[in-house]
């Protein structure tokens, strides 16, 4: 436990001090800055993406790399006994005095998005960038150096465990995918020679509706594509984004338990055609303009299949296309789907697997 629980609030400066050291021999490892932090650049890209790193910025032990991300402020903090280079337009600090280097990145990945929201600049010139000069003097919590390291290792080890647990999740999703290819095969080839339906004979689309950030007098929960993450089934509604209306949607624009809602537009590419099955229940929810809802209306298909079907890498290749610029998934795209259709009592079978392994997800970790 804390001994001698002593806090002082203080800001980021007392410890953190700007430097510029250039790989100008281009002799250090290039390496990007970003959500998860410090990543080698072979692990994000399939390719190199310049030859000359001579300008960038070289990055050691006990420092603080800071960028700009799309809605976070990208920071890196290594604490290896090696040396590595970022680009230039990243800001390097080293990190001194009383406070250890893994602390204070506990204390950034927590307040990373307050911060993002009270130093992000706006305007069309600069577009988007962060006021390093008041950042540093954002205040953060300090304890004693034995303390910190005591929550360090607190921090470290809950960490340990959420990461086991997402281990696990990847292999049971993998398990899943796994069993469907056993069962039925690829959907797009139909090596199985099933049944198949066209997508679209079997329910019915609708895009979502757009709204006005002004409207007012009506509360509703609203699925949106930032809700969508790796999810497969959303029941409960009310953790959904409430947004203000200036009427109560009809009921076309309202989920109903079993709807299948895609995401149909999205900057990134590979996010079009994500799908999620949702359960509301009682709770009034509708769906945003970057989304279609599509309603099964055929018996001879079980809703769980279907999703699992539309989550296969080949079918989710067929939405979004091959061309380089394709970010929208439209209803004529979803008519060209073709679904196999194997007996009911098959897609029940496989529905009762996916069950029992979603219910393994959520025991404890022995």
């Amino acid at each position: 436990m804390l001994k001698n629980n002593i806090i002082e609030m203080k800001p980021l400066n007392t410890y953190l001090t700007e430097y510029k050291e250039y790989n100008t021999a281009g002799t250090y490892k290039p390496v990007a800055i970003g959500k998860f932090g410090i990543r080698t650049r072979e692990s994000i890209y399939k390719k190199e993406l310049a030859n000359d790193y001579s300008k960038n910025k070289i990055i050691f032990k006990n420092t603080l790399t800071v960028g700009m991300g799309s809605s976070q402020i990208d920071i890196g903090i290594l604490t290896e006994d090696v040396l590595y280079s970022v680009s230039p337009a990243y800001h390097t600090y080293k990190i001194s005095g009383a406070i250890n280097s893994d602390y204070l990145g506990y204390c950034l990945k927590q307040k990373n998005y307050e911060m993002f929201n009270l130093y992000m600049k706006r305007g069309s010139r600069q577009g988007k960038s962060i006021d390093l000069v008041r950042w540093l003097t954002y205040c953060i919590p300090v304890y004693s150096i034995e303390n910190q390291l005591y929550i360090v290792q607190i921090l470290s080890g809950i960490e340990a465990i959420i990461n086991k647990k997402l281990q696990i999740l990847e292999k049971l999703d993998v398990l899943i995918k796994a069993r469907f290819v056993e069962m039925f095969g690829d959907p797009i080839s139909n090596p199985k020679k099933w049944l198949t339906k066209p997508f679209l004979s079997m329910g019915t689309c609708k895009n979502g509706m757009n709204f006005h950030y002004e409207d007012s007098g009506i509360e509703i929960n609203c699925l949106g594509v930032g809700d969508f993450k790796d999810l497969a089934i959303i029941t409960d509604a009310s953790s959904l984004p409430i947004i203000s209306l200036n009427a109560i949607p009809s009921s076309e624009y309202l989920l109903q338990d079993g709807d299948i809602v895609f995401v149909r537009s999205n900057g990134n590419k590979k996010m079009v055609g994500r799908s999620v099955v949702v359960y509301p229940g009682i709770i009034p929810t509708t769906f945003s303009g970057f989304c279609i809802r599509y309603r099964l209306n055929d018996r001879a298909v079980d809703i769980s299949y279907l999703l699992r079907v539309l989550k296969t890498d080949s079918v989710r290749q067929k939405m979004y296309g091959r061309g380089a610029n394709i970010q929208n998934l439209n209803q004529q795209t979803l008519s060209s789907l073709v679904i196999p259709v194997p007996p009911l009592e098959m897609q029940k079978q496989f529905s009762n697997f996916v069950a029992q392994i979603d219910k393994s997800k959520f025991s404890k970790i022995a």
